[in-house]
């Protein structure tokens, strides 16, 4: 919320401040700058709450809570930003900007980005060559994701051990390694059958009956594999298997306890990924098509977003083998992630695109979307650097899972900010030239796209 909050509140300051340079009325410059960016600002902000709004669909209460508190937070920093935000800038004047405070007759920010104008040129003269190399650059990135592991250990949670877990490995070695966190058999069946059962696999150490009434017993069963590690991940599914195959106790007895949760939480993690991916896909495709009324360009915005979070995904697995020493990512790090960088980076986009509508009627589709780069490439790189540094705060945390999330989207904020925003769309845009709007039409200039300077 943050982090985007204040993307929403750059994008409004950098145009109230070149509206300033062309108006002697502040007032009347904060109503053309509020004018030329609210679409933008609503637009992906409404994408934002979609996409988060698809974490109540996920079956871990944590998960939906997340969704819908980051859904009404991102709404509160959108209104703020579109009004208190304005009437604050307004009401303090120019100074506000002090010590450069923009003066009637100054030059836009087109006209002295510079860097973002000599960015445009060379995609301009080269959006193959462009493109092919960008493109390549997110593939090699994402190679070493093929190799992901997910579901860490109760060991591999923290990334100092706490003393529980000492405790946990102490008491392994001088009882059976089960003992400090029995797995729990609840049944319905005769109690006798249930114990015959669980004493009867071949993962268990011991077994007592510890609680029954009410027609339900409670069995301890002791396993010969060390809590949190993935051999007692492996001896909780045995158990399972061994009480389904047998009849009597069959269907009428679970397996519970701190293992047997984890690997539900993994199970249940794989079947968000399942729904939400293509859900979020979906959505913000959808949106992007009712922002832009287009086809085309939600497609290669869309597809630009997922090339970005596969490559930040391989890029950060090896940060993570090769200098952090994880060996797996937490069950929910790929969904939090996927969700945050397509949500993100559909926000940039949305920025640079819409500014490429505008200018694209007067100068044409090619030499529009680079003029659109030089005019929001410092605001969107500066807010996406700030996004990257907010995120990687997470890391001094001491939850392994926060560490990997932050460092997943950090990675993927700038890759998409300084490569997928920056080079490889626009060069695409200058390639399709006028289809790149389609079935719309939105050029009136005659020039070729590819001869933009």
């Amino acid at each position: 919320v943050f982090g985007a909050g204040t993307d929403y509140a750059l994008l409004l300051i950098s145009r109230y401040r070149d509206e300033l340079k062309g108006e002697e009325s502040r007032h009347l410059a904060m109503a053309r700058a509020l004018h030329r960016t609210a679409e933008a600002v609503l637009s992906s902000s409404t994408t934002v709450v979609v996409g988060v709004l698809t974490l109540l669909l996920s079956l871990t209460p944590s998960t939906r809570g997340l969704g819908l508190a980051s859904a009404v937070g991102i709404v509160i920093a959108a209104l703020m930003v579109m009004t208190a935000l304005p009437a604050a800038l307004v009401l303090f004047g120019r100074w506000i900007f002090w010590p450069r405070a923009p003066r009637l007759g100054d030059p836009t920010t087109v006209e002295t980005a510079r860097v973002w104008n000599a960015v445009g040129r060379l995609v301009g003269r080269r959006p193959v060559a462009v493109a092919v190399v960008s493109s390549l650059v997110l593939v090699a990135l994402a190679l070493p994701g093929l190799g992901i592991r997910t579901g860490l250990s109760q060991s591999e949670q923290f990334l100092d051990e706490p003393e529980a877990i000492s405790a946990s490995e102490r008491l392994a070695e001088s009882f059976p390694a089960g003992s400090a966190e029995p797995a729990r058999v609840l049944s319905t069946a005769d109690e006798a059958d249930v114990l015959a059962t669980v004493e009867g696999s071949s993962v268990v150490s011991s077994a007592r009956t510890t609680a029954s009434g009410d027609g339900v017993v409670q069995v301890d069963a002791v396993l010969d594999a060390r809590p949190g590690t993935s051999e007692a991940r492996e001896a909780v599914e045995t158990l399972r298997q061994d009480i389904a195959d047998e009849p009597s106790v069959a269907g009428s007895t679970f397996v519970s306890g701190s293992d047997a949760s984890r690997i539900d939480e993994r199970d249940g993690a794989a079947r968000d990924r399942f729904v939400v991916f293509p859900l979020i896909l979906l959505l913000v495709l959808g949106a992007l098509v009712l922002l832009l009324r287009s086809i085309v360009a939600p497609l290669v915005l869309v597809v630009t977003v997922v090339a970005t979070y596969l490559a930040a995904l391989g890029a950060s697995w090896v940060v993570f083998t090769r200098l952090l020493g994880f060996e797996a990512l937490d069950v929910s790090t790929p969904l939090f992630a996927f969700l945050f960088l397509v949500a993100l980076g559909v926000d940039y986009n949305i920025f640079l695109v819409t500014r490429a509508r505008e200018e694209a009627p007067t100068h044409g589709t090619g030499p529009g979307v680079l003029r659109a780069l030089s005019a929001t490439g410092g605001v969107i790189t500066s807010a996406g650097v700030l996004l990257a540094a907010v995120f990687a705060t997470l890391g001094v945390l001491p939850l392994v899972v926060l560490a990997q999330l932050g460092v997943v989207i950090g990675i993927g904020v700038l890759l998409d900010t300084l490569l997928v925003r920056t080079v490889l769309v626009p060069s695409l845009v200058v390639l399709l030239g006028e289809r790149f709007w389609w079935p719309r039409r939105v050029s009136g200039a005659a020039a070729p796209a590819r001869h933009a300077r």
